[in-house]
């Protein structure tokens, strides 16, 4: 049964993040892509992957001898729902502070700068 509303694990976002820049993969392709960052075993691979199909955060082509996994939701989506869980659960709904907060932990360039202060009025301007 798929629970799309459960929230992945830092594992299963390892896998989303290949997956969503590769496109349609098996499930040896995202072990080669992942296994260039930090030691992880085929089977560990595989198994996260069965159990994302059974949330639905992933569905499995099977028509061709390897199975092609695919995400079920675009990453914008998921990451807005992510975000906004944080959001609520760790800063009790201000924006402000999460923001403050990210950007005390990150250095942030001149050009992300500009790009906050972009999206920002932009923002405004919608909520005019």
């Amino acid at each position: 049964m798929a629970h799309p509303t459960q929230k992945p694990t830092a594992s299963e976002l390892e896998i989303l993040q290949v997956l969503w820049t590769r496109g349609p993969s098996t499930v040896r392709e995202v072990y080669e892509v992942l296994s260039e960052k930090r030691d992880m075993g085929y089977t560990s691979v595989l198994k996260l992957m069965q159990i994302m199909t059974e949330k639905g955060s992933v569905r499995r082509n099977e028509t061709q001898r390897a199975h092609v996994y695919e995400v079920c939701q675009p990453a914008e989506k998921t990451k807005r729902g992510l975000a906004a869980d944080v959001l609520q659960r760790v800063f009790d709904g201000s924006a402000s502070e999460l923001m403050m907060h990210a950007l005390a932990g990150h250095r942030a360039s001149k050009e992300e700068i500009a790009e906050l202060r972009r999206l920002l009025a932009e923002y405004e301007r919608k909520q005019s």
